[in-house]
């Protein structure tokens, strides 16, 4: 039912979409005339997965490997953190030097892992 609010919320205009056609990717609790005709009204071709439907390579015939976004992958790094994880700062700017602080130790973490091989 937030379908038509949610696209009416977008700040940024999408490309022509008579020079680059638009896909929606949506979810079964999309599926739906109304919710097909409101993505078209605003230019968008949607698309919603059948259950049981998974995406399988041509030519090796595998289900593709599940990725995470970079922002999910960022936020299960700083649960290792628990200076983030459980807020003990109660100034915001502190909480954001241990945001930064910790950060910074991850990548040089990762950095010097990388740099062993």
């Amino acid at each position: 039912m937030l379908l038509q609010d949610t696209l009416e919320a977008i700040v940024i205009d999408p490309p022509n979409p008579l020079k680059h056609p638009q896909h929606l990717c949506l979810d079964m609790g999309y599926r739906g005339a109304s919710c097909d005709a409101t993505a078209r009204v605003f230019g968008y071709v949607p698309h919603v997965r059948q259950i049981g439907y998974e995406k399988l390579d041509e030519r090796a015939r595998k289900r593709h490997p599940a990725r995470r976004w970079v922002a999910e992958r960022g936020h299960a790094w700083w649960n290792g953190c628990r200076s983030i994880l459980i807020r003990w700062a109660k100034k915001s700017c502190n909480y954001l030097a241990f945001i930064e602080l910790d950060s910074a130790l991850l990548w040089y973490r990762r950095l010097k892992h990388l740099s062993s091989f």
